[in-house]
């Protein structure tokens, strides 16, 4: 249940974002947020992250479609005291949904919006929600598998000071 709440969140937010994108940045004139720094401005991607494959929509489309059902999968199988597990996945689940959602209505193109920039001269490529929750929910991903390897860390340590307490072992230090 807190997955699918997760992966709507994240559908719903993008498309209503990217609606109000197409809507009001149609034009095509850069709405400049912060100067130098971020605007909102309408692109179309046929492409994958940072438009590549842009050549081969329909291999995308059925790429996305795959990682999407795995991603659900593991999501709805994951226990749901793994909160922050549940969490990264409802996010790039969402994300990947939004983006196929649009490459299914809107033609093989994903609406971009988001763009950040270095006052004018360092430039990242325009993203908008979807991309962002996919970025996100990966990167809490790692984070997660970073703080598994440390717990299990410790717990072996642990279970290694309770072995040899309880077989009467001491550790001594030689310098």
């Amino acid at each position: 249940m807190i997955f699918a709440t997760w992966v709507i969140g994240v559908l719903a937010l993008d498309q209503i974002t990217k609606a109000l994108a197409v809507h009001f940045l149609a034009s095509g004139a850069p709405v400049v947020i912060i100067p130098g720094l971020f605007s909102l401005v309408l692109r179309h991607n046929s492409g994958a992250a940072f438009s590549l494959f842009s050549e081969h929509p329909g291999i995308l489309t059925a790429i996305n479609c795959l990682l999407s059902a795995g991603i659900v999968f593991m999501g709805l199988r994951t226990p749901a005291r793994d909160r922050l597990r549940i969490a990264a996945l409802g996010l790039v689940a969402g994300g990947a949904m939004g983006n196929l959602a649009d490459r299914f209505f809107r033609g093989f193109t994903v609406v971009d919006f988001l763009d950040m920039h270095w006052f004018y001269k360092a430039h990242w490529p325009t993203f908008n929600i979807a991309d962002a929750a996919i970025c996100i929910g990966i990167g809490l991903l790692f984070l997660e598998a970073y703080m598994l390897g440390k717990r299990e860390k410790l717990a072996t340590a642990k279970q290694g000071m309770e072995c040899k307490k309880a077989t009467g072992q001491t550790t001594t230090r030689r310098t």
